[in-house]
């Protein structure tokens, strides 16, 4: 897994890590996972008037990335503006809860052995961003410039489930929506409020949480948004990879293997349910590692978890604490929230052994 830092103009930092991986041999169009067809094509020229006017500041650091690689800016975002709107290998299970003391968000994710042995240990980073004009974050992405997840400096936290897409159209995709919303949000209620405005490209579940206590599940396409938030008997949400509430279900997609996404739900659900008066670190880290159920005991001949991480968000005497475990390393940050600066996070890392090989 690599670490990144990016800083200065979004044209600059795309720029600078471009020309780094060029002059290292590594050029993104060479990789097998990049894809380009026709109907990809046509796509994204349907988007790009969207980025253009939401957020042309990404646009910039892509075509700072593409003329660092000296390859083509049309297809560099071809291929980030329709990820996830059309085919994709990534499944996940993301929840959410508080107590009166923590604020937690965890989640892992799973993909193909095969897609792992060609480039995934390659391309997984994990990020931190500090560009002009807008909020740092650090974050963790599979597929550069778009996030799976992260938190930014005001504490804000956002994680994404993928849905296998039975519709689309033009806008943002789940990728890019989580880096908007880092970017541009200081709170649940600001990024849901930005996520009404947006147009949206593919189907997702986004868990929401902030430094406050509010925690959200937003459910999405490119025709409708369901809003779930914990009730007073669940003080928690949860993701995997199919919509659950009543309004969004008739955008599943039926006919395709979705890695035991009903299966994961459950087990997640009961545990979350079961033990709300407990809720910890700990249990996070159970849950995802399956003590308490199926959550990544796969064959390991064709797919595996590639990463498990559980985030805790507390206001402590002027701190914001954030405790990720990630790719079987325990990452401890400390974020002075006076000083609201990603770049002076301090990380402390020591070795945790989780079942399933997390």
């Amino acid at each position: 897994m690599y670490h990144t830092r990016h800083k200065g103009t979004h044209y600059e930092a795309g720029y600078k890590w471009g020309n780094l991986l060029f002059h290292n041999g590594n050029i993104i169009s060479n990789q097998p996972t990049f894809s380009i067809t026709k109907e990809r094509s046509e796509f994204s020229k349907a988007c790009l008037p969207i980025y253009q006017k939401y957020y042309p500041e990404i646009l910039e650091e892509i075509r700072g990335i593409a003329n660092g690689q000296r390859r083509s800016f049309e297809n560099l975002f071809t291929f980030l503006s329709s990820m996830y709107c059309f085919e994709f290998t990534n499944h996940c299970t993301c929840f959410a809860f508080k107590d009166k003391n923590n604020i937690m968000l965890a989640r892992n994710s799973d993909f193909l052995v095969s897609l792992e042995k060609v480039s995934l240990e390659k391309i997984y980073m994990n990020c931190i961003y500090k560009l002009n004009e807008v909020y740092s974050f650090n974050g963790n992405t599979t597929a550069f410039v778009q996030m799976e997840d992260g938190i930014n400096e005001h504490g804000l936290a956002i994680d994404l489930t993928f849905v296998y897409p039975k519709i689309r159209g033009a806008g943002f995709n789940a990728g890019m929506l989580v880096r908007y919303l880092l970017e541009k949000c200081k709170s649940t209620k600001e990024a849901i409020k930005h996520l009404k405005m947006l147009p949206i490209a593919s189907q997702q579940v986004l868990i929401i949480a902030d430094s406050y206590g509010d925690i959200a599940n937003v459910e999405c396409n490119n025709e409708k948004m369901h809003i779930v938030n914990p009730s007073k008997e669940n003080d928690f949400v949860l993701s995997t990879n199919n919509f659950y509430s009543d309004e969004m279900k008739q955008y599943n997609n039926l006919s395709i293997d979705d890695w035991k996404s009903n299966e994961r739900y459950q087990v997640a659900y009961t545990a979350l349910q079961q033990n709300k008066n407990q809720f910890s670190l700990n249990l996070a880290k159970n849950i995802l590692s399956g003590k308490y159920g199926f959550m990544c005991q796969y064959d390991r001949k064709k797919m595996l978890t590639l990463f498990g991480q559980s985030s805790m968000i507390q206001k402590i005497k002027g701190f914001i604490v954030l405790k990720e475990t990630l790719a079987g390393e325990h990452l401890k940050k400390i974020v002075d929230s006076n000083l609201l600066n990603l770049t002076s996070v301090i990380s402390r890392l020591k070795t945790h052994k989780l079942s399933c090989h997390l």
